[in-house]
């Protein structure tokens, strides 16, 4: 809704130059949005998963969350996978997942995850056309926890209502409020207050994690633990004049050229190789870099040429480009050669352009590769597994280009906000505040939207007690950002997240 407008009304008599008897009154725009009841549609399914059958509910629906006036501002939609037959809740997990963006509703982890089904991809390659195969999940986690796939307002079927607009959620500190009151009152509503808690967040979602635990510990919610999927805390990393971004990315680079086989003298171990590029990258490359346009010819020609041993591209492209090469430009040279480009969430796609000379791509094969699955799967599951039928449009991103996100934090015991959006400190005062709070770090090698070196380095500078630092495990998969697109890195992260829920539920 627009912001209220102030209208002074002025008599006719005070138009002509007479006295007016009354003060001028102030009427305000009693537009709102309709604040729609709370729905919900609940549908009983099996799931096999590792020889034993798991009866289960689910429920689709929309909870209210009220504003600083009491008043509703926000109807949230959500997906709850819930195990029947749990007689005591408190012995049972409850995990909360979500996309990022900022403004992509969840249907992503919802469909390709962790949830019951999944649909089957041709990834690494485009997945083309309908019909689309959906399959019980067999790398589901509902064997190990209960789980509640939750849409940002503006996003999916979440809308602001009442007097709220987009704006009161297009916000770092906004979009954390409402996941804090969704999650509060679901924790309430379902009687799960007492249950092991996780959150679950990809992308921009680990963003809003790290923020969000810190928020709800300070609000007396303690979680027990929170799996960061393809992370990123620290959005000064991409601040203009640093060179952190070019470091950050060189081991992802040399592992995306190690894929495609563009290594002159390609090492047959790709962890033993990455642990060769990170010490590169973080001493001699960025030693390198930090002299800027002073660094020595001789030191350019050395730097460069161990440049391209590690990441595939020509002496002379990296001696042009100064030794800093970007993510989009690394996605069109590395196979310009071969007349393709790559995809940034994930590396290991491939696909043509209209300009094979340009210095940029011109689209992500890797995010075109697999959405129209992913949206078209979505709608068919929810009208004709879930029942769940409403008129509303459902939208994968949020449709409002015209609101604009608001970067801005207020970091834990900061006066000042933040201009962007840096949330490992929030990580890091939620585990000094319960330091039973387990993070688990899951990471594609391939991933060039969040590069795990990057992760890595946010995640080693939270100044945590050598005691707490153990809290922190990470995990790599031969995946890109989605991780569980290679159904062999799904497979492995089922895994790993058993063992994580297993520690971390005691």
């Amino acid at each position: 809704m627009r912001a209220t407008i102030l209208v002074a009304l002025l008599g006719w008599s005070a138009l002509f130059g007479q006295k007016e008897e009354t003060a001028p009154k102030e009427v305000k725009d009693e537009k709102t949005a309709p604040i729609p009841p709370e729905h919900m549609q609940v549908t009983h399914h099996e799931l096999p998963l590792d020889g034993k059958d798991y009866k289960y509910s689910a429920t689709a629906g929309t909870l209210l969350i009220d504003g600083d006036d009491a008043k509703p501002y926000g109807s949230v939609f959500y997906v709850a996978y819930t195990l029947d037959g749990v007689n005591d809740l408190r012995t049972r997990p409850v995990t909360f997942l979500y996309n990022g963006g900022p403004g992509s509703a969840s249907l992503w982890l919802h469909m390709g995850s962790v949830g019951p089904v999944r649909i089957v991809t041709a990834s690494p390659n485009a997945t083309g056309a309908p019909p689309y195969e959906l399959t019980p999940n067999q790398y589901s986690l509902l064997d190990k926890s209960d789980l509640v796939f939750i849409d940002a307002v503006g996003t999916g079927f979440s809308r602001p209502v009442g007097k709220a607009t987009e704006k009161d959620f297009a916000g770092t500190d906004q979009d954390v409020k409402a996941f804090a009151k969704f999650i509060t009152r679901y924790v309430t509503v379902n009687q799960r207050w007492n249950s092991p808690k996780f959150l679950f967040g990809e992308s921009y979602g680990t963003t809003r994690s790290a923020a969000l635990v810190d928020f709800l510990e300070n609000d007396g919610m303690s979680f027990n633990g929170v799996v960061l999927m393809s992370t990123i805390l620290n959005y000064f990393v991409r601040s203009p004049g640093m060179d952190n971004e070019y470091v950050g990315y060189l081991p992802t680079y040399a592992a995306i050229a190690w894929y495609h086989n563009k290594l002159a003298n390609k090492p047959p171990d790709v962890k033993v190789f990455l642990e060769e590029v990170r010490s590169f990258a973080r001493g001699e490359y960025a030693e390198a870099l930090s002299l800027g346009h002073n660094l020595p010819a001789a030191r350019v020609d050395a730097i460069a040429a161990k440049l391209s041993a590690y990441t595939g591209l020509s002496v002379q492209f990296l001696k042009e480009a100064n030794l800093r090469v970007n993510q989009p430009r690394f996605r069109k040279e590395l196979l310009r050669g071969d007349r393709e480009i790559l995809g940034r969430y994930d590396g290991r796609f491939e696909g043509t352009d209209v300009d094979a000379a340009s210095d940029l791509p011109g689209y992500d094969p890797s995010g075109t590769g697999i959405t129209g699955a992913f949206v078209a799967s979505f709608h068919d599951y929810l009208t004709r597994e879930l029942k769940y039928t409403v008129s509303e449009t459902y939208y994968p991103r949020a449709p409002d280009v015209n609101v604009p996100w608001d970067q801005s934090h207020h970091p834990p015991g900061s006066q000042q906000p933040l201009r962007e959006a840096y949330v490992a400190g929030d990580l890091a005062d939620a585990i000094r505040k319960n330091p039973k709070l387990r993070v688990f770090s899951v990471n594609g090698l391939f991933d060039l939207a969040t590069p795990f070196f990057i992760t890595e380095y946010d995640l080693s500078h939270m100044e945590l007690e050598p005691k707490l630092r153990q809290n922190i495990q990470f995990a790599y998969y031969p995946s890109g950002h989605m991780i569980y697109l290679n159904v062999d890195a799904l497979k492995q992260l089922k895994a790993d997240l058993a063992e994580f829920y297993a520690t971390s539920s005691k």
